[in-house]
């Protein structure tokens, strides 16, 4: 079971700040991103592209990367 928590333009996305996801404990960001377009839809998907994945303390877009049980989704943000 993997808490994936969204931010930004992503929650809104999504429609929900958090939820539980269960994925295999082998999963990547690949396999985070492949569920997600499943359950939202393939007009995610290029947002999920652009989004950086807070995996640890390890921020990645490194699709390869292994998740752990809490990852955090982000967005660009535009700083001001």
């Amino acid at each position: 079971m993997v808490e994936v928590r969204y931010f930004a333009a992503i929650a809104d996305a999504v429609g929900k700040s958090s939820e539980r996801l269960d994925l295999p404990p082998e999963a990547t960001v690949a396999d985070l991103r492949r569920a997600l377009t499943t359950t939202y839809g393939p007009t995610l998907d290029p947002m999920l592209k652009v989004c950086a994945y807070l995996i640890g303390d390890e921020l990645t877009r490194d699709e390869t990367t292994p998740l752990a049980s809490q990852v955090d989704v982000l967005p660009p943000f535009a700083g001001g």
